[in-house]
This record gives C-alpha cells, structure tokens and sequence, in this order.
C-alpha cells in the first residue's frame, strides 16, 4: 500500500501552533510504521519488537517511552535499517513519501539516511570519529547531501554548533571528541542530525547527556524546527518532564509492544495501562528532603585548581592555561550525599577525576579519611582504589568490549585484592547483578548486548563489587528511564543506610535532589557559585546562576 492510499489520522497537539502547520500536521503523514516484526537471527521465537505500529505526522513530536531494553532503539534502528545482524526484521513496513524503506536497496537507503530521515544516536561519544576534529564529521555529511562547498560548509558548520548551544564554535568546530565534554559530544550529534533539515527526525535520549539549561535550549529548538520547519520528530527518552514539555502525542513501550498510545495531555492525566501509570508514579518526589547525617568528614577537598595548558606555534609552547577546577572547596561526612551541579563544561567531571588522582591537581589539596591523597603516586593510591569508587558517565567506553560483564564485574575484586575465593566472586557477581536489576546469565554476555541503561547498571553493579566508603557518581541515572532510575536511586539510599557509604553525586538531573542528595553544590567556570543543603539551595536560591538552572528544570 503506498503512502497516498494510507488514511490519516489527525494530529492534535497539546501546543499552541499556527493554524497553517496544524492542518499541515493534520493532512501529512510523514512516516507510517506498520506491523513491525524483529527477532534474533538464529532464533525467530525469540521477538525483540512485535507489530509495532503507529504514525508520525510533519509538525509533530511523538514521544516513545518505556524501560531500558522495551525496544524504544530498535525501533529506530530499524526504520533506519542499521539493526545488527544478529537481528532480523521478519514482517512489517516503514513508508516514507510514498516509498518503503525496506524494498530499498543499501545504496537507495544510504541517500534518504541523514537528508531526508535523520537521527540522533543514544551514545555521542561512541557514535563519533575519535580521530576526526568533529567540525569535519558534520562537514562529511554537507558534502555527500548537500551543493555547499569550502568556506560555505565551514560557517554553515559554525552556524548549527551556534544554534545547538556549543560555546566558541569558530574554534570548537576544530576540536576532537575527547576534547568536549559529554554534553557538548551530544550537541555535535544534533547539530549533525540537524545539517541537511531533514524531514523526519529520530532522536535516541537526545538531551540524555546534557544538563538542564543546554537541554532546555534543545527541546526549545526541536520543537521550533518542528513548527518552522514542518518536521516530523520520534523523541526516544525516559524523561517524563521532557515527554510533558516537548510531546504531542505519546506511546508507551512494553517488552516490544506499544501498550498505549494517546494525546499527551491525556496520558498524563489518564494514563490507560498499568505499566503506563507506574512510570509516571516513578517521578520523584520534590518534596521530600533528608536531613543532614551528624558525622566526621570523609573526604575534605580545599582550594582545589585543575588547570589545562594551551599550546600553540610549532614548537608547542604553553601560551595560557584553561582553569578547568578554579579554587574550590567542599566536604563531604561519612554517610552523607553531596550532589554537584552545573552546566556541561563547568569542571563537575574534572573535580572527580582528580580527586581520583586520575587527573594531576595543580594546586589545593585532598584529604580522604585524614590522608592527604593528592600528592600520592599511584602505587600509593592502589590500596585506596577500592575505598574509593567510581561510576563514570558513559558506561560502553569505560568498559572492555572484549569482556564478559561476570568478568568485569569480578576483575576489580581480583585486582584490589580481595581475599575472596572463585566461588566467593562468582556468588558475589551474581548478588550484584540482581541488586541492579539484571538477571545472572547476563554475567556472560558482552558489553555491546546491552541497552545503555543496561550498561549504566552494569557500571553501578561494578562500582559496588568491592565495598567501597566513597562513590563518585559521574551522571550515573543519565541513561535510565524513570522506573528503573527510581530502582537504582533506591539501592544507593539503600546502601548508604547499610553500609554508611558516601557519594558524591555528579549530575545535571535537579529533580532527583531532593530525594537523593542531603547537600548541594553548583557550580559555574570552574567555581563553587553556591552551596547548602538541599532544601535551602532549591527553595531558597541566593546566586542568579542557581535560580537559571532551577528554572530549567522540566515540570513533572
């Protein structure tokens, strides 16, 4: 059936629109999807997707939500036919402007990817050249789809890093992926997306990695594109508060099946599933503080500096420096939640690397459990490696591709020395993995099977292995829908009351805090603008910069 044959559905929006793009969105239907069907290759009894089916119509945002692994990426990977081949589409159609994208060939499909179908992938840093300056990664796709050439493809490059928030892009276009931030890694994906104006766009957790203000400024600019541009958009995403802000219409995904679909305003006030309703019971509570634990500091940092050297010339010679950390100061009691806050590029990921000693501090100092650890060597560090742990932002590049999760789990038990026999780590693994909702034969697999909220949950699972009394949280519920964020926000309070461990919380995320967190820190160039405990810091606001960043924050 062609895609003039299909009968449409009108799109209501919960937004106020011109009238001219809501009988546009009314008419168009930009992308059928019908009867969607994937299954492992080698086994078609075991389905990942089953008769997935719904609309996307031009001036509009479907959101498609659910847990990690319901089947919310693979739904978009097989639109844009890039499933893996251990996977098989074995029924159903995706139409496009009169044309299914299943009936094309690989060299057919290649010209519709990107100009006329894009998308944003869940994972910037690894769905990014890492010996390509990003500038000339967007510069690639203006070539294959577009007439411009030299200078005009360099300022049409500046111009979607100036529209998608990355500060200075007339240099930024110049740098490599390591150099940016998670956040700004992210942006570069939507201003690729974004550089040919597609018709269609997927976009996969596409502010997962941002913090609240830059993420305001995303779904501000999704939804005008919408609107100017006549775009049709499939927003993938836990974040209830941006499916509240940002959709039209919302579909709710269940192990491969959309369960409901309906008007946003609607789901929200009455949702029809079960499943439906304990996600939006999953928000947070931001009512709810916790009181300040009466114990000793753990870890003290003073006037702690991180600063960057700029090289230029030939010869590399040291020309400035970039005050990453600049003179900060905190504390944090055993038992106790600091959360720090900020925008991408503040120094929130720097000030715990190097209070890991992974990044060399330049001046102040550390001090953990009445030891000054900043000057240690490594040898020195070792045997606090395992009192102090980490969960890093992105969970697929902190871990070994080439590893089982049993033995990723296991490798820090077996290299901190832990005096654990096989069994012993073997029982343990498997503790683990059901504390953080995975089953145990998952110890087997590999990395690259999981979704990414799998894979953060793996992270936190190895954080925990060896008994740790500190955590560094780098965005460790950045990549978990909502249901499963609550489940793992729990096990850390759960923790934290059995075993007094102590974390410091890095995150963009303002609506788990006062759940979470019993102090707050927030900071802005490299420096502590604000801090307090939770309740006083949200409720009370003294710093401009504090009272932006509250006013960002999506409203559940």
């Amino acid at each position: 059936m062609s895609a003039t044959a299909i009968e449409t559905k009108p799109a209501v929006s919960n937004r106020e629109q011109p009238a001219v793009v809501n009988q546009a969105a009314a008419k168009q239907t930009a992308l059928k999807v019908s009867g969607l069907n994937v299954c492992l290759a080698h086994n078609p009894d075991a389905k990942i997707l089953k008769r997935v089916s719904f609309e996307l119509n031009r001036g509009e945002v479907f959101a498609l939500v659910g847990e990690s692994g319901s089947g919310k990426s693979m739904t978009a990977l097989s639109i844009m036919r890039l499933l893996p081949d251990a996977l098989k589409i074995t029924h159903g159609k995706v139409v496009e402007a009169d044309t299914n994208l299943f009936k094309l060939t690989e060299q057919e499909m290649g010209d519709i990817r990107g100009k006329r179908v894009a998308m944003i992938f869940q994972d910037a840093l690894t769905s990014l050249n890492p010996v390509q300056r990003v500038g000339d990664q967007i510069a690639e796709t203006l070539k294959i789809h577009t007439d411009l050439k030299g200078e005009d493809i360099r300022q049409r490059t500046i111009t979607l890093f100036s529209e998608v928030g990355i500060p200075e892009p007339e240099k930024r276009i110049d740098w490599f992926p390591h150099q940016m931030s998670g956040g700004q890694q992210q942006r570069v994906m939507i201003a690729m997306a974004l550089a040919c104006e597609p018709d269609i766009l997927l976009a996969d957790e596409p502010t997962t990695a941002l913090d609240v203000t830059i993420q305001k400024q995303i779904l501000e600019l999704i939804r005008e594109l919408t609107i100017k541009r006549n775009l049709a958009v499939l927003l993938i995403t836990h974040d209830m508060g941006v499916v509240r802000e940002t959709a039209d219409r919302v579909g709710v995904m269940y192990k491969g099946e959309i369960i409901e679909e309906g008007l946003c305003e609607d789901f929200f006030q009455n949702p029809q599933a079960e499943y439906s309703r304990r996600l939006i019971d999953s928000l947070p509570d931001m009512d709810e503080y916790r009181p300040l634990p009466d114990q000793k500091p753990l870890l003290e940092v003073k006037d702690l500096q991180v600063h960057f050297p700029i090289r230029k010339g030939i010869l590399q010679r040291v020309k400035g420096y970039t005050k990453a950390v600049n003179g900060i100061s905190f504390s944090i009691a055993k038992g106790e939640t600091l959360a720090l806050v900020g925008e991408s590029g503040c120094g929130k990921s720097t000030t715990g690397r190097a209070i890991l000693n992974l990044e060399p501090a330049t001046g102040g100092e550390v001090w953990y459990n009445g030891n000054r650890i900043d000057q240690m060597t490594r040898k020195d560090m070792l045997p606090l490696r395992k009192k102090i742990q980490v969960i890093f932002q992105s969970p697929f590049s902190s871990m070994n591709p080439r590893m089982t999760v049993g033995d990723i789990i296991e490798e820090g038990m077996i290299n901190l020395g832990l005096n654990l026999t096989e069994a012993q780590r073997q029982e343990r693994v498997e503790a683990l993995l059901n504390r953080v909702q995975l089953e145990p034969e998952h110890r087997y697999r590999y990395p690259h099977e999981f979704s990414g909220g799998q894979r953060q949950r793996i992270a936190i699972a190895r954080a925990l292995a060896v008994e740790p009394d500190l955590i560094i949280c780098d965005e460790p519920t950045s990549a978990l829908d909502v249901s499963i964020r609550a489940e793992v926000l729990d096990l850390l309070l759960e923790l934290q009351r059995d075993l007094q461990v102590s974390y410091l919380f890095i995150t963009h995320d303002l609506s788990i805090m006062p759940h979470l967190a019993h102090r707050i820190a927030v900071m802005k160039g490299g420096e502590i603008v604000e801090q307090g405990n939770t309740e006083e810091v949200l409720t009370a606001p003294q710093h401009e910069y504090t009272k932006k960043l509250l006013s960002a924050v999506p409203k559940h």
